[in-house]
């Protein structure tokens, strides 16, 4: 089977497909942001910072 023979993966530019490590990469950058801003959210809404009560 040839590299043209595979089938391209979605998100990136058009013959150019996205290794699993790179998209795993962003998936985790956007994971760590929306847990930051969750972190955030909580900490400005006066819960307990480490999680104790």
């Amino acid at each position: 089977m040839s590299e043209e023979t595979v089938p391209e993966q979605g998100g990136g530019p058009v013959g150019q497909p996205k290794g699993l490590l790179r998209q795993m990469e962003e998936l985790m950058a956007a994971l760590n942001a929306d847990l930051s801003a969750l972190d955030t959210d909580l900490q400005s809404a006066g819960g307990p910072a480490d999680g104790r009560e």
